[in-house]
């Protein structure tokens, strides 16, 4: 099994940064691709970006399209931990943000999707005021 902890979320005015930080332990091995989403109110949760891990996957990182231009993903293998800096933040922004991993690897859109992933995080809130 794999647990997943989030951190980095806060309140900040609009045009600002956060980053977003996702901890891994337990069964890391199994992991082949993470991805951050987020349950923005009145839309269901969405994928905004993945990365695959470990040396076979290679370093393949996808962003969608309605935030691409502000996100920017990372991740410190030595410390199991994935980042998401998010820049020029908007009040559509605000929402819970979740971290997930899969022991597949992710290619396209088709990883976007939320019902693809084994394990979640309980989520970090991010308030974007404007």
């Amino acid at each position: 099994h794999v647990q997943l902890v989030e951190s980095g979320g806060g309140s900040v005015q609009a045009g600002g940064s956060l980053r977003l930080s996702c901890a891994a332990s337990g069964a890391t091995g199994s992991i082949h691709c993470m991805g951050w989403f987020r349950h923005v109110p009145g839309i269901e949760r969405e994928g905004i970006a993945y990365i695959n891990v470990g040396n076979t996957g290679g370093d393949t990182i996808y962003y969608a399209d309605s935030v691409k231009s502000r996100l920017t993903l990372s991740q410190d293998n030595a410390k199991n931990t994935l980042y998401l800096q998010m820049n020029n933040l908007k009040p559509e922004d605000t929402g819970m943000y979740y971290c997930a991993a899969r022991t597949a690897y992710c290619y396209g859109l088709t990883a976007l999707s939320k019902s693809t992933y084994d394990f979640w995080g309980q989520g970090t809130q991010v308030t974007v005021s404007s």
